[in-house]
C-alpha cells in the first residue's frame, strides 16, 4: 500500500507502549508444526513470555502443548513461524546452543551414574573447572535440600527424590529457560502436592523464566503466574488462572478448567421484559447488567448457558430469600460429601422438557437432600455465562 494511515494514539499512550523487547525472555511468532500425513500438531501459536514469568501450558491430550514445548527446546524445528530468546532468533540452533534446562516426566536420570555425577554432568561436558563445579554443586543441592543424597544412585531414591535431582541437574546450568514437561506425572497425589509447593518455592528463589506442560488443570491453576489454554493445537487464551476461571474466553475453556466441570444448558432468551433464559428444564432472569453486555452482540435468540457448580446453593440455607427467576427446582439422583461440602447430581423437576439434562450442584456440607428428593436450588445469576452456540466464544467475557 503506497499511503500509509497514522494510529491516532495519544501521548500518553505511545509513552506507555514497550519499545523494545529488553523484558521479554521468551517470544513464539505464529508457530505451527505440521507432521507427515498432514497431521497438524501446532496451528498458528504466538506467545510473549517476560523475564521470571511462570507460564503453563495446559489442555487434553494431544492438544499440542509438548509439541509447542519441545519446539522451544530445539527437539522439534517448526514448519512455521519463529522461536525468539532474548531478542534472539534460535529457530535453526540446535538444543545446546539454545542455553535451556528442560526436565522430562521420566526424570531421564543415568541409573550408572550417583546423585553428584547426574547433576553435575551438565557442566562437566561443557569442561567447567572441578572447583566451579563443586561450588555450585554445593548451592543446588543445599538449594533443594538434597546435600545427604548426593552419592546415592538413582535406584535407591524416590520419586520426589528423583524429581529433585532431575531438578537441581537443570538448575546447575543456571540456564535462560526452564522448560517442564508433565514432571509430576508420574508422582502419586499426596507427592504431586508436596512437589507442586516445592516448585513454587524454587520459582520464588530462583526466578527464572519458567514454561511448564501438564493436562492438569489444578497443577495450571496452582503453578502459573499465567495460564495457556491449548486444543486442537491452537492457543484458546493466556490470561493468570483467576482470569481464565472467572472469565473463560469460550465454551472450550470454561469447559475444561473447573472441576466439576461447568453445567451448559441449550437455552432461548427473551429481553421483552429483561433478560429471560428458558431450556434445559430451567428459567432463569439473568440481571440487567448481563442484558446489556448481551445487547452488544445483537439479537440472538439461542444460546448456551454456562452455570458452575457453585453458583448453586441449597435455597433453604440462602442468606436471603430467593428472588424470583433465581431458582430451580432439581430432583436428587446422587449425593457425594465432599467435606466441608456435596456435590450433588440432579436433573430440573421439570421433566416435560425433553431437553432436560442432569447436571452438577456444589452445596453447603449443611444440606439435609439425600438421594430421591426434591430440592429447590438458588443460583447465583450474577456468576453465570453465555456462549455463542455455533463460535462457542462467551458473549460475556
Amino acid at each position: 500500500m503506497s499511503d500509509t494511515i497514522e494510529d491516532p494514539v495519544t501521548e500518553d499512550a505511545q509513552r506507555d507502549r514497550p519499545t523494545d523487547d529488553r523484558d521479554v525472555s521468551l517470544r513464539l511468532d505464529g508457530i505451527a508444526k505440521v507432521f507427515a500425513d498432514d497431521v497438524v500438531a501446532v496451528d498458528d501459536v504466538s506467545l510473549t513470555i517476560h523475564d521470571g514469568e511462570f507460564i503453563v501450558l495446559v489442555g487434553p491430550s494431544g492438544c499440542g502443548k509438548t509439541t509447542t514445548l519441545r519446539t522451544i527446546a530445539g527437539l522439534e524445528q517448526p514448519t512455521e513461524g519463529r522461536v525468539v530468546i532474548d531478542g534472539e532468533d534460535v529457530s535453526g540452533q540446535d538444543p545446546r546452543e539454545r542455553d535451556v534446562a528442560m526436565v522430562f516426566q521420566n526424570y531421564a536420570l543415568y541409573p550408572h551414574k550417583t546423585v553428584r555425577e547426574n547433576i553435575a554432568f551438565p557442566l562437566e561436558i561443557r569442561k567447567f573447572p572441578d572447583g566451579v563445579i563443586a561450588e555450585h554443586m554445593q548451592e543446588t543441592a543445599e538449594l533443594l535440600g538434597i546435600s545427604e543424597l548426593l552419592d546415592r544412585r538413582p535406584a535407591d531414591l524416590s520419586g520426589g527424590q528423583q524429581q529433585r535431582v532431575a531438578l537441581g541437574r537443570a538448575i546447575i546450568r543456571d540456564p535462560k529457560l526452564f522448560l517442564f514437561d508433565e514432571p509430576l506425572s508420574n508422582l502419586d497425589a499426596k507427592l504431586r502436592i508436596q512437589m507442586r509447593t516445592e516448585l513454587n518455592k524454587l520459582h520464588d528463589r530462583v526466578g527464572k523464566t519458567s514454561v511448564y506442560v501438564t493436562h492438569d488443570q489444578v497443577e495450571a491453576m496452582t503453578l502459573s503466574d499465567r495460564v495457556v489454554v491449548m486444543n486442537n493445537g491452537a492457543v484458546q487464551q493466556v490470561d493468570p488462572p483467576e482470569v481464565v476461571y472467572d472469565q473463560p474466553a469460550n465454551r472450550f475453556v470454561a469447559g475444561f478448567i473447573g472441576e466439576p466441570p461447568m453445567n451448559f444448558f441449550d437455552v432461548s432468551a427473551t429481553t421483552a421484559d429483561g433478560v429471560r433464559v428458558t431450556g434445559g428444564g430451567i428459567e432463569l432472569r439473568l440481571p440487567a447488567a448481563i442484558g446489556e453486555s448481551l445487547s452488544e452482540h445483537g439479537d440472538r435468540e439461542r444460546l448456551e448457558l454456562g452455570v458452575r457448580p457453585e453458583a448453586f446453593e441449597d435455597a433453604a440455607l440462602a442468606d436471603e430469600s430467593v428472588a424470583d427467576g433465581r431458582s430451580v427446582d432439581a430432583h436428587v439422583m446422587v449425593v457425594e460429601p465432599m467435606g466441608p461440602y456435596k456435590d450433588l447430581a440432579v436433573r430440573p423437576a421439570d421433566r416435560e422438557d425433553e431437553q432436560a439434562a442432569e447436571f452438577t450442584a456444589r452445596v453447603s456440607n449443611d444440606t439435609g437432600a439425600i438421594a430421591g428428593d426434591t430440592i429447590r436450588l438458588a443460583v447465583d445469576t450474577d456468576e453465570v455465562h453465555l456462549f455463542d452456540p455455533a463460535t462457542g466464544d462467551n458473549l460475556l467475557a
